[in-house]
């Protein structure tokens, strides 16, 4: 299954779990974003990041200059619940 066919199988699984008014209300809260203009300055893939310290999920600080010096990383960040 490509990267595409799992992302249509999660909006779709999405659309059946999630209520319509919270739908609706995602919905508006993304296209309020877009229109915004926040997409034109958010990082882009392949963009350098400046070096950061965050906590993981156990609580321990990570370096990004030590993930680095090991090779590739890829930061994901969660925007919260609705």
């Amino acid at each position: 299954m490509s990267l595409a066919e799992k992302l249509d199988a999660i909006r779709e699984a999405s659309g059946k779990r999630i209520p319509a008014e919270k739908r609706v209300v995602m919905g508006q809260a993304t296209a309020d974003l877009r229109e915004s203009g926040i997409l034109n300055r958010v990082a882009k893939p392949g963009d350098r990041m400046p070096e950061f310290s965050l906590r993981n999920a156990y609580g321990v600080e990570v370096h990004s200059a030590d993930l680095l010096a090991e090779g590739p990383v890829v930061l994901s960040v969660f925007r919260g619940t609705w």
